[in-house]
Order: C-alpha cells, then sequence, then structure tokens
C-alpha cells in the first residue's frame, strides 16, 4: 500500500502535464476570487497544443486578467463561462469571448453540474489549497464555494499546491486520494486592501448600523460602504457572523470585542462564510483559526440555512432602484458588470430569520464621465436592466439621505419612502415621473 506522500508525489506534475489530463467536452470549475489557480489558468492557452475540443471554462470573479479570456485561437477549443463579471471579463465579453451565466450561489453549483452531466460532459474542479497536512488532507483555504461538494461527487480534481494560502477548515479537506494531479507553487497570495470609504459611504454607514441592533448575525461583502458599516459597528456587543464572504473589517469586528458568535442561535462560537479575500492580516487570522468555518454556499447561502440565525442582516449593495422597489444590482443597463452572488438569497434568508432585516446600500446618485449627475432612484430601470433583487422581496434600502423601508409598502407609499432618500435635485422630477407615469 502506498504512502500518502509516495501518493503525493506520483501526482506532482508540470502546469503543462496536469493540463493533459483534460479530455475534450470537460466542464472545469474554477475557485473563486484569491483561490483561483495561477499556476494552471496561467497555462490554460497549452489545451491548443492538446488537441482537446469543446471545454468550458466556468469561473467567478477571477483576479488576474489571463491571456487565455483574450486569446481568439480558444474559439472551439474552450469556452467561457463567467458567474460573477469584473472589468476583465467585460472586455471579454466584448470580444465574444465570455458569456454571463445567470445563477443564485446557492444553485450554480447544482444547474452547471446538472447541464454538464445532461449534456455527457465530464466535471472538473481547479483551486488553489494549502500544503498536504500529515493524514493526507489538503486545505482549499480561501474558497469553499462549490469545490468540495465537486470533488465528494467524483469531479476530476486538479490542484495548486502553495504555501502561502491559510490553512482553513470546514469543507475545505480534500484528500490526496481524491487528486488526479497537482503542480506546485510558490507565488504570494494575492492581497487586497480595505476600500477606503468617503464621507458619503459614512453617513450610508451610520444609518445601516442604527437597524443593527446587539446580538444580531451580519452578512457584509466587500467594498467601501461594507467597511464605513463595520466602523460603525464596533460599538455593538455579541454580533455573530454568518456570510458569504469573510472580510478583513470582521476581523476588526471579532478583535474589538463586537463580535463574539455567542448569540447565533445556529453555529454558537463560529463564524461562517464560504470564501475570502484581503490583505496578509486577514489571512494570518484565518490559518489554522478553527474558530472560522468554511462552508460550501449551497449551505451558507440557503435562505433557510440562513433563517436559522437570529436577527440575521443582510447587507448589499445595488446600482439602481426603481420607484417600485426594483434593485439592479448587476447590470449597467444592458452590459454585464457583476453577478447575482449571494444578494438574492440573503435578502430572502434575513426575512426567515428570527427578527431579522435585510438592507440594500447605495449612493443615491453618480456623476458621469461627462460631468453630469444622475439618479440612482429611478422611475424605471434602464432599458435590459436586470432585476437582481424582486421588489416582492425589498426590504430596506438606505441611502446617504435615510433610510426607506418598503417591506408590506403598497406602491403610492413605496414611491414616497424612495422619494424621500433621493438626491434632492431629483424629488421633483421623479414625483413628476411617478404622476405622468401613473406609479401609484
Amino acid at each position: 500500500m502506498k504512502t500518502i506522500q509516495e501518493m503525493y508525489q506520483e501526482k506532482c506534475m508540470s502546469a503543462d502535464q496536469l493540463l493533459e489530463l483534460v479530455q475534450s467536452r470537460d466542464y472545469i470549475f474554477c475557485a473563486q476570487a484569491a483561490g483561483e489557480p495561477e499556476a494552471i489558468l496561467s497555462h490554460m492557452q497549452h489545451l491548443k497544443q492538446t488537441g482537446v475540443k469543446d471545454v468550458i471554462l466556468h469561473t467567478c470573479l477571477p483576479i488576474k486578467d489571463y491571456p487565455v479570456f483574450h486569446d481568439p485561437e480558444m474559439q472551439g477549443v474552450m469556452f467561457h463561462h463567467g458567474w460573477f463579471f469584473n472589468a476583465n471579463l467585460r472586455r471579454a465579453q466584448e470580444e465574444k469571448l465570455v458569456s454571463d451565466i445567470p445563477q443564485h450561489s446557492t444553485t450554480a453549483l447544482k444547474k452547471s453540474l446538472y447541464r454538464a452531466k445532461y449534456e455527457g460532459r465530464r466535471p472538473v474542479v481547479i483551486a488553489t489549497v494549502a500544503p498536504m497536512d500529515s493524514h493526507g488532507y489538503l486545505s482549499l483555504s480561501i474558497s469553499a464555494i462549490y469545490e468540495k461538494d465537486l470533488a465528494d461527487d467524483g469531479a476530476v480534481v486538479l490542484l495548486e499546491v502553495n504555501p502561502n494560502f491559510p490553512r482553513t477548515f470546514g469543507d475545505t479537506m480534500i484528500h490526496i486520494s481524491q487528486v488526479a494531479g497537482l503542480v506546485e507553487s510558490n507565488r504570494p497570495i494575492p492581497q487586497v486592501p480595505p476600500a477606503p470609504y468617503t464621507d458619503v459611504d459614512a453617513q450610508i454607514g451610520k444609518h445601516i448600523a442604527s437597524l443593527v441592533e446587539d446580538g444580531s448575525t451580519i452578512q457584509l461583502g466587500i467594498g467601501n460602504i461594507p467597511n464605513a458599516v463595520a466602523a460603525e459597528l464596533r460599538g455593538k456587543k455579541h454580533l455573530g457572523i454568518h456570510t458569504e464572504m469573510f472580510t478583513e473589517s470582521m476581523v476588526d469586528l471579532i478583535e474589538c470585542g463586537a463580535v463574539d458568535n455567542s448569540q447565533k442561535g445556529f453555529y454558537n462560537g463560529y463564524s461562517v462564510c464560504s470564501f475570502t479575500m484581503g490583505t496578509q492580516k486577514l489571512y494570518d487570522y484565518l490559518n489554522d483559526n478553527p474558530t472560522v468555518l468554511f462552508k460550501s454556499c449551497t449551505f451558507t447561502n440557503d435562505p433557510y440555512t440562513i433563517g436559522k440565525n437570529n436577527k440575521f442582516v443582510s447587507i448589499n449593495a445595488t446600482l439602481e432602484v426603481d420607484l417600485t422597489g426594483q434593485c439592479a444590482s448587476e447590470t449597467v443597463g444592458h452590459t454585464q458588470f457583476s453577478g447575482t452572488g449571494g444578494q438574492a438569497e440573503t435578502v430572502q434568508g434575513a426575512q426567515m430569520s428570527p427578527g431579522g432585516k435585510s438592507i440594500i446600500a447605495m449612493h443615491s446618485s453618480y456623476v458621469s464621465k461627462d460631468g453630469v449627475r444622475h439618479s440612482k432612484i429611478v422611475p424605471f430601470l434602464a432599458q435590459g436592466a436586470v432585476v437582481s433583487t424582486s421588489r416582492n422581496d425589498v426590504d430596506y434600502v438606505v441611502t446617504e439621505y435615510g433610510i426607506a423601508w418598503l417591506r408590506g409598502l403598497n406602491v403610492k407609499r413605496r414611491v414616497e419612502a424612495l422619494i424621500a432618500i433621493a438626491h434632492p435635485d431629483f424629488r421633483d422630477w421623479l414625483r413628476e415621473e411617478a404622476e405622468k407615469n401613473h406609479i401609484w
């Protein structure tokens, strides 16, 4: 019987050799964001040399802009499904080399895997992991979106092993016997510093913090507004964390005593998340820390799971809200800007939670490149805009001008509530448009 070290050495190879394990029509699921295996993705064009055809690559918020994303010679060899867009994928979409795949985070795996198997495709998962322990387990480290689910379902597992990635716990353990091939690297872990926030963000943060009671369980994302909210939550007591993304601001809340996870009612004593991204301070906190559990999105973002937490507060951003409460959070008109992520699910889950609240936050306006100010509260969403959060599910909407609580309000009262938190320059225009278009 082979030792775990012998198994490891047998599966260790170059990136090109590893990619030669990919077969025609394979469906490759890539780990999310900073968990992406750069050592594999940077060699993905090698597939042109292997003779494979009709491979699908499924990514989510890729950090680096890989050449394969923009290589027209990959057409016929591999096509790219983008689950969550950024600037790199927006450019690739203009080149017709990537297409958005609309899915909720809890169903991304189920639907894509079902489709892959229906079409006779073999699932493959690629990810970055922390090194193997003495028992033969590698840790999925900072991304546990669907990687463990895929490995346990029999997907072909191809890994980049990197000692600079933290060892985390939860749905992160992959045994060496499950691995088909691995490549070793020593590149630095991607670091993303906390986004600075403005006075407008700080005002939004104060409004949101006023809605968060002591003993609440919180979900925050990344960006200027979530960072502003976290700063305002430092005076709270007995907060808990159940979130898709574990952020650096959450470390600050734990270290200052605002978060102790004592009153969640579900996984008391633990912070629960699915992925992370930040600076070395964040990664050092997470390394070998058993109080932070990385769970699959099929668990973390399930509204019924969320609803088991006490006073769950979801805080999400949006790009545009119409006067009835529809939220367009992932497109600018017909242009795919980001993705649905877990917004709709956390909105629904918050309202299943005892004492829960869901909050949609945004600036009331923005200034375009030509210097013109525009309202983000509008009579109608822009043509082609995708509704990420239905008006049937929206709860609180917050801007720098205040809080609109829409739950249970009719359209007429929603119009009044949203106009009250719109930028003052647009309030008369919004009233005129509501009257002219019978939005009442």
